[in-house]
């Protein structure tokens, strides 16, 4: 099922929740630069913050891509990078679907056996990034500037973030796997 601003679905009770890529977090709920030009979208973060909030009181599975898991970081109380591009010096900075920049996993990481690799290619469609975890994330990836590319519950929750989209990285084995986690986290009852 969909949610969105369009098709809110409050009554909706979701096995697993994934939070999507789009418009940048509004600098409010993190403490931004406002005066930075920003596309953003208001009513999409209060829908997803709310998505969030029921998300982790309720132990729902929950996976976030690019904008969702700055997202997850923000609503913990974590910080963001408002523009990563200056912090660029090894990675290629331009925006692409295809698998370009390299993440080095923390092998101990959900993630790393998850995805059964302790580097992976991947894409990169942001400008954005998680700046510090909040409490309660660990960092687990990052790029080859030391920039966030993964959180994950510190404490067995299912609840993973990735900067980079998945979504059209499925055909790679290692991709796929995140998706295949969620569902097995639905089917193993973490709720």
């Amino acid at each position: 099922m969909r949610i969105s601003v369009h098709q809110p679905r409050q009554h909706a009770s979701p096995d697993a929740l994934v939070i999507g890529g789009g418009d940048d977090i509004g600098v409010e709920h993190y403490g931004g630069d406002v005066r930075q030009q920003v596309k953003v979208d208001p009513d999409r973060d209060r829908l997803e913050i709310g998505w969030i909030h029921r998300a982790m009181d309720s132990g729902l599975p929950l996976l976030g891509i690019c904008r969702g898991a700055q997202l997850i970081n923000v609503v913990l109380g974590g910080s963001l990078h408002q523009d990563i591009r200056e912090l660029r010096k090894l990675t290629y900075n331009r925006p692409g679907l295809l698998p370009t920049k390299q993440v080095i996993l923390e092998p101990d990481a959900v993630l790393a056996r998850t995805c059964r690799k302790s580097r992976l290619r991947v894409n990169s469609l942001h400008h954005q990034a998680i700046r510090d975890a909040a409490a309660g994330l660990s960092i687990v990836g990052r790029d080859l500037d030391g920039i966030v590319q993964a959180v994950e519950a510190d404490d067995g929750k299912a609840i993973l973030g990735v900067q980079w989209h998945p979504e059209y990285l499925f055909y790679l084995p290692a991709q796929l796997r995140l998706f295949r986690w969620l569902v097995g986290e639905v089917g193993r009852g973490n709720r």
